[in-house]
């Protein structure tokens, strides 16, 4: 999967502009089918560089972002999620989610700990409010800039497919340090408002 994927960001980089319209068209697949997003972040930043492919991940991620909450955030109001929220902690901690808002969804989006597709659902499902995903997506931008800056210095889409993986100064474990943080902080959020959310 992954090699064919490097593959075809090869290609699409031959098309000129309409390459880069068609990247951000494949980064919304990934979001919708949990397709290895992380690979078209590499890759694009050995083909286009750091700031262009910046901006072609963060358009990518922002609209594969806004189409899961478009398709997900019907079901959290479903038959399953309703059988789900019977038990009282799942209940409690979906409405934390949704209570807490757009601080800790930005918490959560600026930890490269949590998978950028998985958390799209997971939000979604929430029920959160979309202008509030929406803001949180600012949260994305450390680890994208990060995972694209290894892309450009590795500037080999096959190698990475592959797995060699370019070094890692010390850029990576400052983020990953506050990433780890902000996921600490996040969680211990969602916990309180968990417990206040509990029937006594």
């Amino acid at each position: 999967m992954s090699e064919w994927i490097a593959d075809l960001v090869l290609r699409l980089a031959e098309l000129g502009p309409w390459g880069q319209v068609l990247f951000v068209g494949l980064y919304i697949v990934a979001s919708l089918t949990m397709a290895p997003a992380f690979i078209l972040t590499f890759a694009a930043g050995a083909v286009w560089g750091l700031w262009q492919g910046s901006l072609l991940v963060y358009a990518g991620a922002l609209l594969g972002s806004s189409a899961v909450h478009v398709l997900a955030s019907p079901l959290s109001q479903s038959r399953m999620m309703r059988w789900l929220d019977r038990d009282p902690r799942v209940a409690a901690v979906r409405r934390a989610i949704a209570g807490e808002g757009v601080w800790v969804m930005f918490l959560l989006r600026l930890s490269p700990l949590i998978p950028f597709v998985q958390l799209n659902y997971a939000l979604a499902l929430s029920g959160v409010r979309y202008k509030d995903y929406m803001i949180a997506t600012l949260g994305m931008w450390p680890t994208i800039i990060m995972y694209v800056y290894y892309g450009k210095v590795a500037g080999d889409v096959a190698a990475l497919a592959a797995g060699v993986a370019p070094t890692r100064g010390p850029e990576y474990y400052a983020l990953l340090v506050i990433g780890l943080v902000a996921t600490i902080v996040a969680t211990t959020m969602i916990t309180r408002a968990a417990k206040k959310a509990m029937p006594s």
